[in-house]
């Protein structure tokens, strides 16, 4: 979203300036745990923006910010709350923008959310920041129309680029009134998600196709879909549903494969047809490249 807002004609027109990127330490990844800069650390290290990637929001850390002199604080995907004498250190406040239409799925993984409930339709909010988790008051929303295809990874920087959009206008006009927009407080019942673990992706195969493909589309990149081939793990990275097939079989078997719609599993109630799947210590593959090294593999039951 960074990379979207410095090139956005209306926000470099306001003479907006970003002074700091707040963001989460280099994670360890790969085989090797070599440490990996947040994405918007990268972007922000390319604009020459400085980065900052506490452990804590501390008095320490609050100091190194003075000299920023920064009028508004500007969140998105951080995942961590903000104390008041950090947010008191914006004149202007600070804003939010959450992939949801809150107060529907206030938390850490809306976007998620939505795809695992398949859901129609869900959306961008771009709100105050409060004391309290995503119950800070609109300043704007804009809905989202899903058509069941939509990975999390897909629809999250779909929602950075229509949410850079909205931002940019917001921040805009800002600048020219010197104070945020009115904003209006949340209307409706709160609902809220969880955090996703590893564990969370191991697919249940008594669950019908559907709740699968939903699921293997949620968890995509992170944490990424599951099972056991024997003592190997094997993970689904694409799959679909067919249509009026099934088989009678033990949930998990795998009956057939068709070289148009891949490899053909067993569900709980349908039929998942996999893609694109990776084995322990393999490289991922296309469902055809994987059937020629492993000819048995129809007739295993995964779980």
């Amino acid at each position: 979203m960074l990379r979207l807002l410095l090139k956005d004609k209306k926000f470099v027109s306001a003479d907006c300036h970003v002074v700091g990127v707040l963001t989460n330490p280099a994670s360890a990844q790969g085989r090797h745990k070599t440490p990996v800069p947040t994405p918007v650390s990268t972007v922000a290290c390319e604009a020459g923006i400085p980065v900052f990637t506490p452990e804590h929001l501390d008095a320490a850390f609050r100091a190194q910010l003075i000299p920023l002199q920064a009028d508004l604080l500007v969140c998105f995907a951080y995942g961590h709350l903000f104390g008041p004498k950090f947010l008191a250190m914006f004149s202007k406040g600070a804003v939010n923008l959450h992939p949801s239409l809150l107060p529907k799925y206030r938390g850490a993984t809306p976007v998620p959310a939505a795809i695992l409930n398949r859901d129609r339709e869900t959306g961008i909010s771009i709100q105050k920041i409060g004391l309290e988790m995503d119950a800070g008051d609109l300043l704007i929303q804009k809905k989202i129309i899903l058509d069941g295809t939509e990975t999390s990874g897909a629809l999250l920087e779909r929602c950075a680029y229509e949410g850079s959009v909205l931002l940019s206008d917001i921040l805009y006009n800002t600048a020219e009134k010197g104070i945020l927009p009115d904003a209006v407080p949340q209307t409706g019942e709160p609902s809220y998600t969880k955090m996703i673990t590893k564990e969370d992706g191991r697919i249940k195969w008594d669950r019908s196709a559907t709740e699968i493909d939903a699921l293997i589309r949620a968890y995509t990149p992170e944490p990424g879909c599951w099972t056991l081939y024997g003592d190997l793990m094997l993970r689904i990275l694409e799959a679909h549903v067919i249509s009026g097939m099934d088989f009678d079989a033990v949930p998990g078997t795998v009956t057939d494969y068709d070289s148009r719609e891949g490899i053909l599993v067993k569900t709980g109630n349908g039929i998942l047809a996999v893609n694109r799947l990776q084995l322990q210590a393999k490289k991922a593959m296309k469902c055809n490249d994987f059937m020629n090294g492993c000819r048995n593999f129809i007739g295993t039951v995964l779980d």
